[in-house]
């Protein structure tokens, strides 16, 4: 999850996202970030004058389109877009990081709210809207695929869904055994959405009753 923020505000906005991804809210304090950020520490009340709260917020909201921008990214990346191939690609973001990486980083959406749907209503109101904004790209993907846009919405969530528990079990076994189950297994039940619409288009069309015979 590496992008460039330019600005300070932008920086610092990225380096929360990364440490929290890494660390949890709870352990990812303000000078850290500026720290990470490289910016002064007066710039964080500055630009974030409801404290750590509206930078944790930030940083979700920030997570969540990042995460929905990468779909285009992934579907522009396949010779041929398939709801497998999308699935695929969205799994080997993570496979690929911890071949180069260790397993410490997860995702902020998911860290924030671990650490924080109890207790601070704000960060959990972000996370699910940090969610969704990632929902929506993955189902109209798949419905630009040919899967049935009833299905589409709930397919999508059980794309990040599952690749969302496969990161967790990754970085509890400390291996990417969980991340290439899913994607082997899931894809093609996802595939399937596809080809069961296309038969349904293709199987006899009803005839129109002839005149009646006397």
């Amino acid at each position: 999850m590496a992008e460039s923020a330019h600005g300070p505000r932008e920086r610092m906005v990225f380096s929360a996202a990364q440490l929290i991804r890494r660390h949890g809210v709870t352990a990812t304090g303000m000078r850290d970030v500026a720290a990470h950020a490289g910016a002064p520490r007066g710039s964080l009340q500055h630009y974030f004058p409801g404290g750590k709260e509206q930078l944790v917020n930030e940083a979700v909201d920030w997570a969540g389109r990042y995460a929905g921008k990468r779909v285009a990214r992934f579907l522009a990346g396949l010779p041929e877009p398939t709801p497998a191939g999308l699935f695929a690609a969205m799994v080997r973001q993570w496979t690929d990081e911890y071949g180069t990486a260790d397993f410490a980083a997860g995702c902020p959406v998911a860290a924030a709210t671990v650490d924080c749907a109890e207790s601070i209503a704000s960060t959990r109101e972000a996370a699910a809207t940090a969610f969704a904004t990632w929902t929506g790209p993955v189902a109209r993907a798949l419905a630009d695929m040919g899967v049935p846009q009833e299905r589409a919405e709930p397919l999508a969530t059980l794309m990040i869904s599952t690749l969302e528990g496969a990161i967790l079990i990754a970085r509890a076994e400390q291996d990417v055994r969980a991340l290439t189950t899913v994607t082997r297994e899931l894809g093609p039940l996802l595939d399937a959405a596809v080809k069961a619409e296309a038969e349904e288009g293709d199987g006899p069309q009803a005839r129109a009753p002839g005149p009646e015979t006397r």
